[in-house]
């Protein structure tokens, strides 16, 4: 399309709807992620920074990927805002999110776009560059662009939105001395050195191989013994550095430890890192399921059985409890143990010592047994199930492991160390986690809590393509059976349209409201029943506080219209 024919850029008007102010926990939203306001001098302090620490070619490769990555979170909004639109218009969120953004004022000059064929050209005017001015202030005029995260912004935008590798280059710079700078955009294969233009964006640069050689140093010492107080243990919530402490008393004495929580928190984790940060550590570490074993064999596991001692047993046998001398044996499930195998365990907690299967020869062992069970074990003595003389031996001293929704602090740096560690196991680099799915899991209920967050994280980096963000789409599967299952920002499961959707628009018609006066209703009434609750309101209605507040601005204003 010739420059004369250029159509103006749209309204921007559903644009900037899109931006919130939540001034009362004070963050910035950009439907969905979070956006921050940052003075273009202390990007211009960073960027002197970075060109005196590693240098200009590497900081314009830096700043080059980090704008890359912003353009390719900001096309996912594009056919979000504007279904159905044409082309331009739906093309045109990025150069419009870029000005609102406070980046550049963008004129387009030429746009040739054919999605079937791959084709693209794009040749853009650029005014009042932030980079351009905090160049200059620093460093004075140049030789060659300096706009350099601009250009990664539009290279990520284009490539994100085409599907495909597409590669702006900056033509003419305002910091070299030119009345605008100017850009130009093609696909990879149509630059005749655009193999050499890619390597800016190429895996291998420098940040990049540091980051996946921290990712593979990471991934050794999780297999290996942990090196500090809880090795790979995570977390900063108060619940966790409650139980974290108790641990790390409990680890300088031989007293048997009892670990409570719901199924899924990481009582085996907890039990590896109190035997790692105790005297035992260089001793080993056995486990076993209680609830895994039929119970006819359970004991011959526990305390091992003699030759000739039940049908099979061919041969002697040690069981867990010996081969666990001098170190840790680990209970786990504890609850499920039969009433016969309770008795041999507190003989050997009160004595020390164990009687294999068909021996009445006592051996002397040295184990500390530490137990875990998600079973209210007052309620199992109260059914008969569960030796009352037992579980006051074993509750000397109880830890609880809290369920993630009571460490939602931790939920961020949890998922991130995951993310890592399952990005190096199936060697693919994604690109963090975006905000919506951040969001979403800091508000989802997580009844699976440690392991189930395991579970997704992983799933996420399988369906997630290779070197995007991991989104709420790739981390939580679609039910057997459900087509239309989502999970909001608020990080509830929506299961599609009520199936009473037609009675309800007959109600709403019958009773003559509005679209607006149904969601004023709707929004009053949350905040009434949830007390003045805003957090408690938005879970109901499945929104995140920020958009609440933001809802509940316009009801203030349209009651005093």
């Amino acid at each position: 399309m010739e420059p004369h024919s250029m159509p103006p850029l749209p309204p921007d008007a559903d644009l900037r709807r899109l931006v919130n102010f939540s001034a009362s926990d004070g963050r910035i939203w950009l439907a969905g992620h979070r956006m921050l306001l940052v003075h273009a001098e202390a990007l211009g302090s960073l960027r002197r920074e970075l060109m005196q620490s590693i240098g200009r070619e590497q900081t314009r490769r830096v700043l080059m990927r980090a704008g890359y990555a912003a353009g390719q979170r900001d096309a996912a909004l594009a056919r979000q805002v504007r279904p159905g639109a044409s082309m331009f218009d739906l093309f045109a969120v990025g150069p419009q999110l870029h000005m609102l953004e406070g980046a550049v004022q963008v004129t387009p000059e030429r746009f040739e776009l054919d999605m079937a064929s791959g084709h693209h050209v794009g040749v853009f005017r650029w005014d009042h560059s932030w980079e351009v001015e905090t160049h200059l202030r620093d460093f004075g005029p140049q030789d060659e662009p300096v706009c350099w995260m601009l250009i990664g912004y539009a290279s990520g935008y284009v490539s994100a939105f085409m599907g495909q590798r597409v590669i702006y280059r900056e033509l003419q710079c305002s910091g070299c001395g030119h009345a605008h700078c100017r850009i130009e955009g093609r696909p990879q294969s149509a630059w005749p050195d655009g193999d050499l233009l890619a390597r800016d964006y190429d895996p291998d640069s420098l940040l990049v191989r540091i980051e996946d050689l921290q990712s593979e140093v990471e991934t050794l010492r999780s297999t290996l013994a942990p090196r500090d107080d809880l090795g790979e243990l995570i977390g900063q919530s108060r619940a966790f550095q409650r139980a974290a402490e108790l641990l790390r008393k409990a680890a300088a004495t031989q007293v048997t430890v009892l670990l409570t929580g719901e199924t899924g928190v990481g009582k085996e984790r907890f039990a590896r890192a109190l035997h790692a940060m105790s005297t035992r550590a260089d001793r080993p570490f056995v486990a076993i399921n209680c609830a895994a074993l039929p119970a006819d064999l359970i004991e011959s596991e526990l305390f091992g059985a003699e030759k000739g001692a039940y049908t099979g047993a061919g041969a002697a046998r040690a069981g867990r409890f010996e081969r666990a001398d001098g170190g840790t044996l680990f209970l786990d499930e504890l609850g499920e143990l039969p009433l016969p195998a309770q008795a041999k365990l507190l003989r050997v907690l009160q004595h020390g010592e164990i009687e294999r299967l068909g021996s009445t020869q006592a051996r002397r062992v040295d184990v500390r047994v530490v137990a875990a069970t998600n079973v209210d074990l007052e309620a199992a003595v109260a059914a008969g199930r569960f030796r009352r003389d037992l579980m006051y031996r074993l509750n000397v001293y109880p830890i609880r492991i809290p369920p993630l929704r009571e460490r939602v602090e931790d939920i961020e740096p949890l998922a991130l160390h995951l993310l890592q560690h399952f990005a190096t196991l199936h060697q693919k680099r994604v690109q963090g986690l975006t905000d919506r799915a951040l969001e979403a899991m800091r508000h989802y209920a997580w009844p699976g809590n440690v392991r189930e967050l395991e579970n997704l994280i992983e799933r996420g980096i399988i369906v997630a393509g290779a070197g995007q963000p991991v989104d709420i789409d790739d981390l939580f599967p679609t039910p057997p059976g459900q087509t239309t299952v989502t999970v909001n920002a608020a990080g509830a499961l929506e299961r599609g349209a009520p199936a009473q959707i037609d009675t309800l628009y007959d109600e709403v018609l019958r009773h003559g409201l509005s679209l607006d006066a149904l969601e004023d209703g709707l929004i009053q009434e949350a905040v009434q029943r949830n007390g003045g609750n805003l957090a408690a309101a938005a879970r109901a209605l499945g929104l995140t506080r920020p958009q609440l507040s933001y809802r509940l601005s316009r009801v203030r204003e349209r009651s005093r219209d």
